[in-house]
């Protein structure tokens, strides 16, 4: 007689209905998970596997293949069609509710703290052209600064420096940097390259955070401006940020913040992008009068990043795009794939509390 197990079934439907209550706490869900047992999660996983030199993905993809491996193996061991259909139902839902069990302790009961921009006051309101055009003078004239500082050439920057010094001093800024937001996130996080270089660009992902390893990784042949924001956005989602826009927010005012010219400066052109982007939908052709007229060093930059980016075109944009939307919306961010793009109001909100600041 066999006996069936679902403890991780009825784990992964227990882990589900806390998260309905976190929801419906937010407070408590800050107060008890994200500023108490995730810390501890976190520093956990720094003291362990982030010390591995290779992403620890690879762990977990042969731990997968090694359970599917022995249930296969118990799946053929099982006599009967009807034995055989409930271990498989059985194992199906063991597997499924063990990912949303680890999924949520691990990580995921993040989306239903209270949002970031809430704790810090911030209003973020739809920019008119008027005030479009104010906050894109003001980046352009610090990317001006900053870029000059890196070097006097106008040639295009595509070369900065190796990439776990990069790891590194990403993650000292953000240590140092991160009290400018009155937020007090521990750990040592790591954002790893994941190879083979553009697979995961083909998939329409520049980085990404693995919740199951507590790591972030990125394409191996992102861009070289574009690789520091990166990694900045990812650390943000290692210390349990989920809002797309959020992370964008907190990578953009921590390299502001940095003493490296090369981290504010990317700061500064991935901010002129979305501001870019958003005038465009304004204005087209006043977007284009506004490319034409900028600084020649900054014009480069952004020619190199976008052959980069078509060199490695995702093989379904669409695709990527609808997936991530619909994940997004499921664990509560409502304004799905649309978060990322929120980056110029949250500046422009984040600068006008700066001015009454001082």
């Amino acid at each position: 007689m066999i006996r069936y197990n679902w403890t991780w079934a009825f784990l992964g439907l227990l882990a589900l209905g806390l998260r309905v209550l976190a929801g419906l706490f937010p407070e408590l869900t800050d107060q008890f998970y994200s500023r108490t047992l995730f810390p501890a999660i976190r520093n956990g996983i720094d003291l362990s596997f982030g010390y591995l030199p290779f992403p620890t993905v690879y762990l977990f993809l042969g731990l997968i293949i090694g359970l599917f491996g022995i249930s296969l193996r118990r799946f053929f061991g099982v006599e009967g069609g009807k034995n055989r259909a409930k271990y498989l139902l059985q194992a199906s839902a063991n597997g499924m509710g063990g990912l949303v069990f680890f999924f949520l302790l691990l990580w995921g009961y993040n989306y239903q703290r209270t949002p970031i921009f809430q704790q810090l006051d911030l209003q973020p309101k739809p920019l008119n052209l008027e005030q479009l055009t104010a906050e894109m003078e003001l980046t352009q004239r610090l990317a001006s600064m900053d870029r000059g500082r890196i070097s006097q050439d106008t040639t295009a920057l595509t070369e900065l420096m190796e990439y776990s010094d990069l790891e590194d001093l990403v993650r000292a800024t953000m240590q140092e940097n991160l009290e400018v937001l009155g937020l007090n996130f521990t750990g040592r996080p790591r954002t790893k390259e994941f190879p083979p270089e553009g697979f995961m660009r083909r998939l329409g992902i520049l980085g990404i955070y693995f919740p199951y390893t507590g790591e972030s990784y990125l394409d191996p042949s992102l861009h070289a401006l574009e690789k520091p924001f990166t990694i900045a956005h990812e650390m943000a989602h290692s210390y349990g940020v989920t809002d797309e826009g959020e992370a964008n927010f907190i990578a953009w005012v921590v390299c502001t913040h940095a003493e490296e010219p090369v981290l504010r400066y990317t700061a500064h052109l991935l901010l002129l992008r979305y501001q870019l982007r958003d005038y465009h939908g304004m204005d087209p052709e006043g977007a284009m009068q506004w490319i034409k007229n900028l600084p020649s060093g900054i014009i480069q930059d952004l020619i190199s990043i976008r052959e980069s980016n078509e060199a490695y075109s995702p093989i379904s944009l669409e695709l990527s795009r609808k997936s991530n939307d619909i994940f997004l919306k499921s664990q509560g961010v409502k304004a799905g794939i649309k978060s990322y793009q929120q980056l110029p109001m949250l500046a422009s909100a984040w600068r006008q509390r700066m001015v009454k600041g001082n």
